[in-house]
C-alpha cells in the first residue's frame, strides 16, 4: 500500500510501525483545521493498511503541539462563526459547530490499531487532550504540558472531560483543568498521565520497543479486539456488559486461526506466525454497540 501525504504531518511506516509526525516545527507544530483533517485521515491509513501493526505519533522539532495555533485568528481562534471555516462548517450539526479536537480525538479512540504518544516537548491544549485517547504515553524530559483552556477564556476539549478524569483521577483532572498551569514531564509520570520518561535522544526508540513487545508476539485481530473491550467498557453500566462481549469474543477467537497457531506455536516454542488479518478477518462482538450520533 502507497504511503499517503500530508500537508500537516509525516507518515511513515517501517517494520509493522507506522509513525505519525506533527509537522509544523515552524509553528511548533500548532493546531489547524488542516491538521485535523490530516489526523483523521492518517488514522484511517493506518486501521485499512494490515501491514501497519502499531502506531506512535510525535512531534517534529521542539514541541508535540503547542495547542490551537492562536496566530491565524487571534482572539477568534475559537470563534467558529465568525472565522468561517470551511472545514468547521462541514461538519456543523444543528447550529453546533463539533469541536476539531474532539473530532480527532473520537478517531483515536476507535482505531483498531494500538496507539502510543511519544511526546517530545511542548504539549498544551489539544496538543495534550489529543493524546488521552492514545493507549500509552511516554514523555522525553524535555516535555511540559497544560489543561490551559480556562486561561484562555474557554473549556477542556476533545472529549477530554470523559478521558482525563479516567486516566489520572478526577482531583488530578479537575486540578490540572482549573489552574491551567503548564507542568513538568516529572509530574505527568507521578500522577499517571504517562508511562515513563526518557532523554529525548531515546525516546522514540523507547515507544518502538513497545510497539515491538505488541508486533513480535501478539495477534493484531487479538489486539484490535482487546483495544476495544477496554476503551468501550469503561462506560459499561454493569461487569455483565463485558462479559457478554468477552464471551463472544472467546468464542469467535478460539475457533480462529490465531487461536490454532497461538498455541501451537507455544507448545512448539516457536514465534508465531498469526494467519487473520484485522482488515478481513475482524469479528462484530457488539450486537448492542452503536456509537452515538452528534446532536
Amino acid at each position: 500500500m502507497a504511503a499517503p501525504t500530508f500537508e500537516t504531518l509525516l507518515y511513515d511506516v517501517e517494520d509493522g510501525i507506522a509513525t505519525i509526525t506533527l509537522n509544523r516545527p515552524d509553528r511548533m507544530n500548532a493546531f489547524t483545521s488542516g491538521m485535523m483533517l490530516d489526523l483523521i485521515a492518517a488514522f484511517n491509513a493506518t486501521d485499512a493498511d494490515d501491514a501497519v501493526k502499531a502506531v506512535i505519533v510525535t512531534g517534529a522539532g521542539r514541541a508535540f503541539c503547542a495547542g490551537a495555533d492562536l496566530g491565524q485568528a487571534g482572539g477568534d481562534t475559537f470563534n467558529y462563526a465568525q472565522r468561517g471555516d470551511g472545514a468547521r462548517e462541514e461538519a456543523k450539526v444543528g447550529g453546533v459547530y463539533r469541536d476539531g479536537g474532539g473530532r480527532v480525538a473520537l478517531r483515536i479512540f476507535d482505531s483498531l490499531k494500538p496507539v502510543i504518544a511519544a511526546v517530545n516537548g511542548a504539549a498544551v491544549g489539544v496538543g495534550v487532550t489529543m493524546q488521552l485517547p492514545m493507549d500509552i504515553r511516554i514523555a522525553s524530559t524535555d516535555a511540559k504540558f497544560g489543561f490551559v483552556f480556562a486561561r484562555r477564556g474557554i473549556t477542556p476539549e476533545a472529549a477530554s472531560s470523559w478521558f482525563l478524569p479516567r486516566l489520572v483521577g478526577v482531583s488530578t483532572a479537575l486540578e490540572w483543568s482549573y489552574t491551567g498551569k503548564v507542568f513538568p514531564a516529572a509530574e505527568a509520570q507521578e500522577r499517571g498521565l504517562v508511562r515513563s520518561v526518557h532523554a529525548p535522544d531515546e525516546l522514540l526508540r523507547a515507544a518502538q520497543a513497545i510497539c515491538r513487545e505488541i508486533i513480535d508476539n501478539t495477534a493484531p485481530v487479538s489486539i484490535a479486539l482487546t483495544r476495544q473491550m477496554m476503551w468501550r467498557n469503561l462506560g459499561a453500566a454493569h461487569p455483565m456488559d463485558a462479559h457478554r462481549v468477552d464471551s463472544r469474543a472467546i468464542q469467535s477467537r478460539g475457533a480462529s486461526g490465531d487461536a490454532k497457531e497461538g498455541v501451537g506455536a507455544f507448545l512448539e516454542k516457536r514465534p508465531p506466525a498469526y494467519p487473520n488479518r484485522v482488515s478481513a478477518d475482524l469479528p462484530d462482538i457488539w450486537p448492542e454497540w452503536s456509537p452515538p450520533e452528534f446532536r
